[in-house]
């Protein structure tokens, strides 16, 4: 292994300190791992296609599709509060540029 030296932010440092005494490993070890999983090995298009196939399927038991299920959750009341507390900023933005039914 080669050692090297970072700079982390105190928020950066407490979140590692926070996780190795969560899981009993060593903040090297945690960044080791988070280096692994965001730059580590690359998954080749089979790998991606044998992994769509497995998914296929899963979502059969469902009455509603996909589609329906994202649209209804981004819909409705649930943004309101959102806008509410943007500011006329936002209110304005979606006035002018108002959100497109699918």
């Amino acid at each position: 292994m080669q050692r090297t030296q970072i700079s982390l932010t105190v928020e950066e440092r407490q979140i590692l300190e926070e996780a190795a005494a969560r899981t009993g490993k060593s903040i090297s070890a945690l960044i080791r791992d988070a280096v692994e999983v965001v730059y580590g090995t690359q998954r080749s298009s089979s790998d991606d296609l044998d992994l769509m196939r497995k998914s296929f399927g899963t979502w059969k038991e469902h009455e509603d599709d996909g589609a329906n299920v994202v649209e209804r959750l981004r819909s409705g009341s649930r943004i309101e509060p959102v806008v509410q507390g943007r500011g006329a900023d936002v209110k304005a933005m979606l006035k002018h540029n108002p959100p497109t039914p699918t």
